[in-house]
């Protein structure tokens, strides 16, 4: 009977230096608005969309300075290939992303990630020919176990009651990226064209034309690799007890056997598996019209494009970047509270639909009245995105425990990789 009372419970004594347990106090302990967690995921998921978005404004000169393309109208059918590139290759590697960081931790995957990031992203920049590009953007995917990690980490160091900001925060960041990275794109790349008293056409930008975005993104990369060194750790490995179910306690140690069940049954957890469905429909549609947005407005009037040129591009996707950031930061926490994620991702579905249909008709506006309707259309288009991303993020993290989290998470991204690259393929291939 004594040494009962004198005997703390075993789950206290596992808990002492469990850094998942650590976090869980930080969390138990904390009130009012969560902004540190905000900025490491905003800048952790900003650190995987940058390099995807950023080449979007450019892409279409890249290939013409290639001299692949035999015809002009052919551009966006080579662009495509790049553009796709970096999906195909993420789609082989996100599982395995997955397990490593339910099995090592997330925070050993976000650093690699981002450190890999920084190298692979600056190779794409020195880019030479058509088949160098592609072989980068390949490399930039097959490391990038960013997004899927950082989604599960989201799920983590945020309160229960903090879920619906903590995966649209992701979704926010990822929307934002999108805005920000073809910005950086716009107005970086063909430096020595735009800025000749800074770079000279014989310097290093004037022979790398698009280096000076990639750098710039590395440069950014670098900074989160470095800050992230002291973000907290959020779960021990598989291997810890701590971090086995709570019915391994109680039923003498038959927690490996009930991981090992759950774990095979991934596939079959429908609730996970038809929210994995509808995202990869949503990113192939969202991943498509991102390259194909570009590639319309850059293209020249008489082939049914906008005549913008790479600057243009940046300059709207940059205003609609703050009105995304304030309304869906505001604003979806609040409609999922009152509606639930389902119904949320179902009205920016069906109001996308008609707001998509508008597009070809601003190409028959000119001056002021294009560039308002267009930043508008592109505000808009982003938010109703964002939400529906953030629903469904929702939706498959809430479908499995913990420490599957990363596993679903590799599933998704490789489901969602594999759409995303037949997006900017088919969306090249119809702008022909």
């Amino acid at each position: 009977m004594a040494s009962d009372q004198s005997t703390p419970p075993l789950r206290e004594l596992r808990d002492e230096n469990c850094p998942g347990c650590r976090i869980e106090r930080i969390k138990a302990s904390k009130t009012g608005w969560p902004l540190r967690e905000i900025v490491i995921i905003w800048s952790l998921v900003l650190c995987t969309t940058l390099p995807i978005s950023s080449l979007f404004p450019y892409l279409y000169f890249m290939v013409k300075d290639f001299n692949v393309a035999q015809h002009e109208e052919d551009i966006g059918y080579y662009a495509g290939y790049i553009g796709s590139s970096f999906m195909l290759a993420r789609s082989v590697t996100s599982v395995i992303w997955g397990l490593i960081a339910d099995r090592y931790g997330r925070k050993r995957v976000l650093l690699l990630g981002t450190s890999a990031m920084v190298v692979a992203n600056i190779l794409f920049g020195l880019s030479v020919n058509f088949w160098m590009a592609v072989s980068m953007r390949a490399l930039l995917g097959c490391l990038n176990g960013l997004i899927g990690t950082t989604k599960a980490y989201a799920s983590e160091i945020f309160r229960e009651d903090q879920q619906a900001l903590a995966l649209s925060t992701v979704s926010t960041a990822w929307g934002i990226g999108l805005v920000i990275g073809p910005a950086l794109g716009g107005f970086l790349a063909q430096p020595a064209e735009k800025y000749p008293n800074l770079f000279p056409q014989d310097s290093l930008f004037g022979r790398f034309p698009y280096l000076l975005p990639s750098l710039a993104i590395s440069i950014i990369t670098l900074a989160v690799t470095i800050a992230s060194l002291w973000i907290p750790e959020e779960m021990t490995s598989r291997d810890d007890p701590c971090d086995a179910p709570e019915t391994a306690d109680a039923s003498g140690g038959d927690g490996d056997g009930n991981r090992a069940a759950a774990e095979q049954s991934l596939l079959r957890n429908w609730p996970l598996m038809s929210a994995i469905i509808v995202y990869c429909v949503f990113s192939l549609h969202d991943m498509a019209y991102s390259e194909i947005f570009s590639l319309w407005a850059v293209s020249p009037r008489k082939l049914g494009g906008l005549g913008y040129s790479t600057t243009d591009v940046g300059g709207v996707l940059s205003v609609s970047g703050l009105g995304l950031l304030l309304l869906q930061l505001s604003l979806y926490p609040y409609m999922e509270k009152r509606l639930g994620p389902i119904i949320v991702s179902r009205l920016a579905g069906a109001l996308t639909i008609p707001l998509l249909a508008s597009y070809p008709f601003l190409s028959k506006f000119e001056g002021f009245t294009l560039n308002l309707l267009l930043n508008c259309a592109s505000l808009l288009k982003n938010i109703l995105a964002v939400s529906i991303s953030t629903g469904l993020s929702i939706l498959q993290n809430k479908a499995v425990d913990q420490h599957q989290r990363g596993a679903a998470n590799g599933i998704a991204m490789t489901a969602m990789s594999l759409f995303r690259a037949i997006g900017p393929a088919g969306g090249g291939a119809l702008t022909n």
